[in-house]
């Protein structure tokens, strides 16, 4: 089974749209393999798409932390908040259906009010001059902590609607929401 059994793509691509304009980062949905199921994209900084431009951009930084943290959430069946090698925040929440892993949603963009951008590491890793990226990290928005874990406990409640709201009520869907402050 996948996402788009249980809601048509175009709820998926309202609910991130929805998502991003209510907490100002970016959100994507994502299959279990780790691949956007939409090809929606709101950008929140100038940084990212930087980096994402470089093929060691994506594979080191971006997709690693993905992979890393939604296979935490996978394992754990609980929403995981950590930050991205390039110090941004990186939240996942796995999606089970009926007890099946079927993607997540996944959060990024912007950097905790205690964290900072690595302009050492993403010049290493993505060879993008580190005098570049401190001036594309410049302008990165912050979110506290707690708005963090509020936006989690948001998008396992909208999931379960958007679930239910598509008439999938036979089956329970479920992600995380018991270990938040």
């Amino acid at each position: 089974m996948q996402l788009t059994d249980i809601c048509p793509l175009s709820r998926w691509v309202a609910f991130e749209k929805h998502m991003h304009e209510r907490f100002g980062i970016d959100i994507n949905v994502f299959n279990p393999e780790g691949i956007r199921i939409t090809d929606h994209k709101a950008w929140v900084n100038r940084l990212c798409p930087a980096i994402k431009a470089t093929d060691k951009g994506q594979a080191f930084i971006c997709a690693v932390a993905h992979m890393n943290i939604s296979g935490e959430a996978r394992r754990t069946q609980q929403s995981v908040i950590e930050e991205c090698d390039a110090g941004l925040i990186k939240l996942v929440v796995p999606i089970f259906f009926q007890g099946e892993y079927l993607g997540a949603v996944g959060a990024c963009g912007l950097r905790f009010e205690d964290g900072e951008v690595d302009p050492f590491l993403v010049h290493k890793v993505a060879g993008i001059p580190e005098e570049t990226v401190e001036e594309l990290a410049v302008d990165i928005g912050v979110m506290p902590r707690e708005k963090a874990f509020e936006l989690a406990r948001t998008i396992e409640s909208e999931i379960q609607h958007l679930i239910e709201a598509c008439g999938s009520s036979s089956g329970q869907a479920t992600t995380s929401g018991e270990n938040h402050p």
